[in-house]
């Protein structure tokens, strides 16, 4: 007769589905669920079977091993680190000591033999991969917990294999993991998934989430990518490659790949050849090499297989949300075969982190207080934190924390959760932003700095830190304990205003964290951060690069550059995929990008900046902004921000991306710059590309129905108008004192400027610093019917008060 399902020891995937989490774990419940529903879809899943739950409870239950594991359990303390330790291991030595059940045993070897037929292998190599039955919930992600043996040949290995996984219910981290979670140790049980293995370790391999993992902007798909088995990015051993693509212009047919970061990917797994262990460990089966200089400077994946990836994403993420009847992030784990060339998703889940986030709170940390800084790393959670250092280098180490303590280490791994969840902070000196110590310290609600090269060197056990991971773009470590503020904002008592309230964004790893502030879009993008920071060298010795003479900086250059022999390309991919996440975060709203406005001074900061560009006596007032963008001297550099805007809105899409001129002197100047626009492929009006001006001159004023002739519309800079109207260098301290933008000839410029646009018809909106420092200027702008302000991200919510206030003090 035949036995109930659950009853079996064995089923396979395309028996299984997502309703089977108590039989066969929530990750196995997952592979059936896709190789049943998705592979129709053209998603690859590897085929396999699942050891059920039943025979986990029949196997501990048979051998006497439940009673053994609730005397040794019994009076536990999770919290004493060596008691956890020793009954841990004590609990794993006795499941491989037991011999399973023979209707079991020969159940095993028969589905091994089936899938190794199917397959066309006498043996095939396979991933024994553990999957508790309370896996994946909401709010419990039980990631890394249990554990994965791959490469695994032979029915023997793949018994004693099993056998293992199921003994990693109990290691120190699983079982300290569901105390601090109220589960009930023999609530929950492990099935094993036997998955033939996709051959990675001859290609490539890696994770993938449907939203960004640090801010949980639902709109793209992040993709970490490293040579060989995938064990090397959870581990945090290498900074993979990461790769970002937007969701809604890649369903409209985009190649959205709006982010490449290339990893240095120094090591990677791969098969262990020869004699193997019959006792398999996590490392058994496989081994780390050196990964070749010429393939650490290489990207992973070609474009259409990060195109592919993505979509496949999105076709997870569609599915497990229709079924769960809300939005549904998915977190995944992929595999390409090096020998067929082929894709695979090998795991998928749902995300627990930053998914279960409501969204209807907003908490800023802001940094008060200023000291030396130690280094900067990824940036994982937006808080700030302090404490003492600790370094611990090794498990046999871990009792020695002690609560409140910043952990300090190379890498962390599962082992090591019981101390992580009793740090203030965590410091790594590798890893990526999916290394198993970014994803602890998110679900753990705790700051984080990751793989800061290094920083073993400079601190010492004992100093006092402070971690600033508040702003959205590095996690900075500093010495001392350093003050700060912090304020809580719930964006459901934030008032709706007339006037369109934008933000000034500077930083592309902000974009995603800033666009869940209340926000009508971007008045003013700036290029130079993205230039000064994730480029940093002057365009036009990237255009030059062969005729250089400075070997030292032609081999900085070659060093910053690696994996783009196209040394123009480089510039324009980076300042494209800067601009493009801006650009992505707060789709589909106007963000108004303006091209770059360096002083001499700031370009000749650059790298190869000395060599083309003039030392000037008052660069503040001398070649920048228009003036450089059709000069023989800098066109060509122009032509590169043209050419990157032109990719941001035409290549991958974002269209919600338009273009402002700085400090723009004359309208015939204007007309120039737009002539030279349309050389490098943005024609005013085309494809809705609108130009904008900013007014910041006092120039702009007084001919400003010549310069709306030609442009879309004045954003207005305080800081400029102020100085220039004034007469003040901003720049001197000794004269600041004297006025500011609150001055009443330059709120008349200002004024002018916006009566001068409502009387055309033209789009006006003010981006100056004024708006964002002083209240009563902002009202001045509401009375003169702006019609948009872009504040800065820390005072876009208190000045949304005063603007609503205004407004109703308006209509009275």
């Amino acid at each position: 007769m035949e036995l109930p399902r659950t009853e079996k020891f064995i089923i396979w995937f395309d028996q299984i589905s997502n309703d089977d989490v108590a039989l066969v774990g929530g990750k196995n419940a997952s592979l059936g669920e896709m190789y049943t529903h998705l592979t129709s879809k053209s998603i690859r899943v590897p085929n396999g079977f699942v050891v059920t739950a039943h025979a986990y409870r029949a196997f501990i239950e048979e051998t006497g091993l439940k009673l053994f594991i609730e005397q040794e359990l019994a009076g536990l303390n999770t919290e004493d680190i060596k008691m956890l330790q020793q009954k841990g291991k004590t609990i794993r030595e006795k499941f491989i000591e037991k011999e399973f059940p023979a209707a079991l045993t020969s159940q095993i070897k028969e589905a091994y033999r089936n899938l190794s037929n199917a397959y066309r292998m006498e043996n095939a190599d396979v991933a024994v991969r553990s999957s508790a039955t309370a896996e994946d919930l909401p709010g419990a992600s039980f990631a890394g917990e249990h554990e994965t043996f791959l490469d695994i040949v032979g029915e023997e290995r793949v018994l004693v294999a099993v056998r293992a996984a199921m003994a990693s219910l109990f290691t120190d981290r699983a079982i300290s993991y569901r105390v601090d979670k109220g589960f009930n140790h023999f609530d929950i049980a492990l099935s094993v998934g036997v998955q033939k293995m996709v051959r990675s370790d001859k290609a490539c391999s890696g994770v993938m989430f449907t939203l960004d993992t640090e801010t949980g902007f639902r709109g793209i798909v992040e993709i970490n990518s490293s040579w060989g088995l995938g064990e090397m990015i959870v581990q945090g051993k290498v900074t993979p490659d990461e790769f970002i693509v937007f969701k809604s212009t890649l369903a409209q047919g985009f190649p959205a790949i709006i982010k490449k970061s290339l990893g240095e990917k120094s090591i990677k797994m791969i098969y262990q050849t020869g004699k193997k262990s019959p006792l398999p460990t996590a490392q058994a089966g496989v081994k780390e090499v050196a990964v070749s200089p010429s393939d650490r400077i290489q990207f992973t994946l070609s474009d259409e297989e990060i195109l592919t990836l993505a979509r496949w994403g999105v076709v997870i993420e569609e599915h497990y949300s229709t079924r769960a009847g809300h939005l549904m992030p998915m977190d995944m784990e992929w595999a390409k075969d090096g020998i067929s060339g082929e894709l695979f998703i090998v795991q998928a889940r749902p995300e627990t982190v930053q998914s279960e986030k409501t969204g209807y709170e907003i908490k800023e940390y802001k940094l008060t207080g200023k000291g030396d800084v130690v280094g900067e790393g990824i940036s994982v959670g937006a808080k700030i934190a302090k404490g003492k250092a600790r370094i611990i280098l090794s498990a046999d180490k871990l009792s020695d924390f002690e609560d409140g303590e910043i952990l300090v280490t190379r890498i962390t791994d599962p082992d090591w959760e019981p101390i992580m969840k009793k740090a203030s902070a965590i410091i790594t000196e590798r890893g990526g932003r999916t290394s198993h110590a970014a994803i602890v310290s998110r679900e753990l609600g705790i700051p984080a700095v990751i793989g800061v090269s290094g920083v073993l060197s400079k601190i010492k056990t004992g100093d006092m830190l402070t971690i600033d991971c508040s702003t959205g773009g590095a996690g900075i470590i500093y010495h001392g304990a350093l003050p700060w503020e912090e304020k809580t904002y719930n964006l459901k008592e934030i008032p709706e205003t007339k006037t369109n309230l934008c933000l000034n964004v500077g930083s592309p790893d902000g974009a995603f964290m800033h666009s869940f502030l209340p926000n009508h879009g971007v008045g003013l993008a700036r290029e130079e951060f993205i230039i000064a920071s994730q480029i940093r060298i002057h365009p036009m010795a990237l255009l030059n690069f062969e005729t250089l003479k400075d070997k030292k900086i032609k081999k900085t250059i070659e060093t910053l550059t690696a994996g783009f022999p196209d040394k123009k390309e480089f510039y324009i991919e980076k300042l494209a995929e800067g601009i493009a996440q801006i650009a992505a975060a707060f789709y589909p709203k106007q963000v108004i990008v303006r091209f770059s406005d360096f002083k001499t001074n700031e370009y000749r900061a650059l790298l190869g900046g000395i060599y083309f560009e003039p030392e000037e006596e008052n660069p503040m007032l001398g070649w920048r902004g228009a003036s450089r963008y059709a000069h023989p001297n800098f066109v060509d550099a122009f032509l590169l921000e043209c050419e990157a805007v032109k990719r941001v809105r035409e290549k991958w899409g974002l269209s919600n991306l338009q273009t402002m001129i700085p400090f723009c002197r004359t309208p015939e100047e204007g007309k120039k710059v737009l002539e030279t626009m349309e050389r490098g492929g943005l024609k005013q009006g085309e494809n809705g590309l609108r130009v904008y001006v900013m007014c910041e001159i006092p120039t702009n004023v007084l001919r400003a129905d010549e310069f709306l002739d030609i442009f879309d519309g004045f954003s207005i800079g305080s800081n400029d108008l102020a100085q220039l109207t004034l007469g003040l260098d901003r720049d001197s301290s000794i004269i600041a004192g004297i006025s500011n933008e609150n001055d009443p000839s330059v709120r008349a410029l200002v004024r002018d400027a916006i009566r001068a646009c409502k009387r055309r018809g033209k789009y006006i909106g003010f981006c100056g610093q004024a708006s964002s420092d002083y209240k009563d200027f902002l009202r001045f702008l509401i009375k003169e019917g702006i019609e948009a302000v872009s504040l800065n991200p820390d005072s876009i919510i208190p000045m949304t008060f005063e603007v609503a206030e205004e407004e109703k003090n308006q209509l009275r």
